[in-house]
């Protein structure tokens, strides 16, 4: 099966001037949305590979022809420099990137839009903006990467608002080599840290799907998962202390290892989403880079049976770095298992990695291997690479960092997208998995595919990711979207599973965070916000009513 990927995506020659911008509407820049042409062929291509019938590609509503109301804030004069009202940096700020915002965007429906961006340079602006925002009763909403799949940087509606634009903070401040970490400013996204940190022969290791454009502030406030599939899967992990500023204040932790004194202020912070306080810097602890790696692609008759070779691979004791198991139908949608396989259903694949900045890896491997014989894996012939990726995983990592682009691309041909994920203990995984993927295809009409991977294990559960891809109900996807997002949500509270794992609760996933919290939390949560927001102007509407 050819993999599922747009053959439009292609780095142009950048000029030098101006600035890149970003799109307006979906994933990248500007510069890199390729001609209709090239996109009506990709989008062609995409549904015959999908077996959806032909339909119209549709194009975005250009910039210049969206309707916005008109702001209803004016910024003072102290702080006109940082702060636009302009059309672009309205419309690119009112919404983050899940499929009904890129739908939305590409529509050119803009029901709520901030009214004021503000780009401050440092601390000093954060603290003014905020003041400004609760004199005027304006809602401040922080914005990172603005990579949101949750609607957790929307505008209220309800109220004026100014949307908190940090990514001008984006330094490296200072690196302590003794302890292995690094003073960093919220701003700085995935890239632009690394590019600091290499210099010193570091690295924070820390890799979502939107590393290009995410930042660290963006990383902490949602509890983002990262690349690691086993250990340290969260950004959670990586947090020694963080500094953030509040209506009320200043809220910065000590720079500790560890402590048991007291519920701590970084957890507290960390999945916060806004609502506690603007996160402006915080020390990370790093790694030395890896030097040495191995990686291996094991196939399964079954997705059942690979499952149960991670669940024994989770609690082995070993950690791999890697370890993604793709079903069969995602593994031949990315190109992960080749053309040529003939089994049918299509084969399970796991993408297994270890990594270290320490040892050879190979008695861990080998071991790894073991484990997966035991439960029916076969090793894919030439995939054990050392220092390098194999076939299979680069396959799959290319495809799962396109997917953004891709997602463009069938938005315009009539495509419905969506992905949604969970964690769950290893007891209840095989019925939730199960009845998820029922109940969704009922939801779609029966019409579409719905796949599911592995991203992160442990021993006592694993987190399965659902794509479902199906055709779109034209000039109605929001409400296709409404029935798919209810079916998914309520099968997976009821199979005791978690209503996200790391896309973190925004305004899409309140629902059912509502009922997944207890009570006395959700009213403690309430209270700290009344301590540090009392005027309820940080990101109202994500998780929790003031």
């Amino acid at each position: 099966m050819t993999p599922l990927r747009d053959p439009s995506l292609r780095r142009r020659e950048q000029p030098a001037s101006p600035p890149r911008r970003r799109k307006h509407w979906g994933w990248g820049f500007e510069d890199q949305q390729p001609p209709h042409e090239q996109v009506e062929a990709a989008a062609a291509a995409a549904r015959d590979h999908l077996g959806f019938p032909p339909a119209e590609v549709e194009r975005p509503v250009p910039l210049e022809q969206i309707e916005l109301a008109p702001s209803m804030l004016e910024p003072p004069a102290s702080l006109a420099q940082i702060c636009a009202t302009d059309r672009y940096e309205r419309v690119t700020h009112s919404y983050g990137k899940s499929y009904r915002d890129v739908v939305r965007a590409f529509r050119g429906r803009f029901q709520n839009p901030t009214d004021v961006v503000a780009h401050p340079a440092d601390e000093a602006d954060v603290e003014r903006v905020l003041a400004w925002c609760a004199d005027a009763g304006a809602a401040a909403i922080p914005f990172g990467g603005g990579t949101s799949v949750v609607g957790g940087v929307e505008p209220p509606g309800d109220r004026p608002s100014v949307t908190i634009d940090l990514r001008s903070m984006d330094r490296v401040l200072d690196v302590n080599r003794v302890s292995r970490a690094a003073l960093i400013q919220a701003g700085a996204t995935g890239p632009r840290l690394e590019e600091q940190l290499r210099e010193h022969g570091l690295t924070l290791r820390h890799f979502p799907q939107s590393f290009e454009f995410s930042t660290l502030g963006g990383w902490i406030a949602t509890r983002a998962g990262g690349h690691y599939a086993t250990l340290h899967t969260h950004i959670d992990d990586f947090v020694e202390s963080i500094r953030a500023l509040t209506p009320r204040g200043l809220w910065q932790s000590r720079r500790l290892p560890a402590s048991g004194a007291g519920p701590s202020p970084d957890r507290m912070l960390i999945g916060s989403e806004g609502i506690l306080g603007v996160i402006t810097e915080a020390w990370m602890r790093l790694q030395a880079a890896p030097r040495f790696k191995e990686s291996a692609a094991i196939l399964f008759d079954s997705f059942g049976s690979g499952a149960r070779a991670v669940r024994a691979l989770s609690q082995s004791g070993l950690d791999p770095s890697n370890c993604r198991l793709l079903d069969g139908e995602e593994a031949g949608l990315t190109g992960a298992v080749p053309e040529g396989t003939t089994a049918d259903p299509r084969p399970a694949l796991l993408v297994l990695g270890f990594e270290s900045a320490d040892h050879e890896l190979g008695p861990w491997m080998s071991r790894a291997l073991e484990l997966c014989e035991d439960h029916g894996g076969r090793v894919r012939p030439s995939t054990r690479k050392r220092d390098g990726r194999g076939e299979s995983e680069t396959a799959w990592r290319d495809a799962f960092l396109q997917a953004p682009y891709l997602r463009d691309t069938l938005v315009a041909a009539g495509i419905f997208v969506e992905t949604f994920e969970t964690a769950v203990t290893w007891d209840r995984f095989d019925e939730l998995v199960g009845t998820v993927r029922e109940r969704t295809r009922q939801a779609l009409g029966g019409d579409g595919i719905v796949t599911c991977r592995l991203t992160h294990v442990y021993p006592d559960g694993a987190a399965p990711y659902f794509t479902v891809l199906a055709p779109a109900r034209r000039g109605d996807e929001l409400a296709q979207w409404d029935e798919l997002k209810a079916a998914a949500s309520e099968v997976i509270a009821a199979g005791g599973g978690t209503i996200t794992h790391h896309h973190a609760v925004g305004r899409d996933h309140r629902p059912w965070y509502d009922r997944q919290r207890p009570a006395p939390f959700a009213a403690a949560v309430r209270a700290a916000k009344g301590a540090v927001d009392p005027a309820g102007i940080l990101n109202p509407g994500v998780l929790i009513d003031s």
